[in-house]
């Protein structure tokens, strides 16, 4: 009996050739990271100096927060006394190159604070702002805020409610509701005692509505 012999047919191997030379994929990956690109480079060298003009307009307290080096607070102080055309185009050129071998995402954080307010004190007013309506429409509401925060002075929050609601009947039909000095007392009354903690920071304003 003939037996065959069955040669095993070796699998294909990625890459290609290059000047004699095969080129396996693990080097093709090095290839495709390699150092970043002059318009990586131009782009980034960029979002820095945007991000160091932003810093000048940055509020104290955020500022502080910021492991600035000495030397770019200095410049950013002295940028904001100089008011010739020429020589703040100077400045924030030098800022620009101050800022490269630092890490924006810290900067860009402290930015977005200031232009949308923190996470944690947008959520606070919204919370605030829905127990504000939620007394003002619904009696069995008060009970519950009661129940949750029984130190509350219920004949001032009763009184408020009151108050609230004759204010935003519209005077004629069609009208839309008015918010009055109630409305916005309530919402302080709320705010107030949702963030009692050991903290116990300054109560942000409502915003205008």
């Amino acid at each position: 009996m003939n037996t065959k012999t069955t040669k095993a047919i070796p699998k294909a191997i990625k890459g290609y050739w290059s000047n004699g030379r095969f080129v396996k994929p693990e080097e093709i990956a090095l290839e495709e990271v390699g150092p970043p690109s002059k318009t990586q480079l131009k782009a980034e060298a960029d979002e820095k100096q945007a991000l160091g003009e932003a810093l000048l307009t940055l509020r104290a307290d955020l500022m502080a927060r910021l492991d600035l080096p000495d030397k770019l607070r200095d410049a950013i102080a002295d940028a904001k006394k100089i008011t010739n055309f020429e020589g703040k185009r100077r400045q924030m050129q030098f800022i620009g190159k101050l800022m490269r071998p630092l890490d924006p995402e810290p900067i860009r954080e402290a930015i977005n604070e200031q232009l949308n307010g923190s996470a944690d004190l947008t959520l606070a007013l919204h919370v605030a702002e829905q127990w504000r309506d939620k007394l003002i429409a619904d009696d069995a509401a008060l009970g519950t805020w009661l129940s949750e925060h029984p130190d509350t002075d219920s004949q001032q929050l009763r009184a408020l409610i009151r108050q609230a609601r004759k204010d935003a009947k519209p005077e004629k039909p069609g009208e839309a509701a008015r918010h009055g000095k109630s409305y916005r007392e309530i919402f302080q009354l709320v705010r107030q005692a949702l963030a009692k903690g050991p903290d116990g920071g300054e109560e942000p304003e409502e915003p205008e509505e």
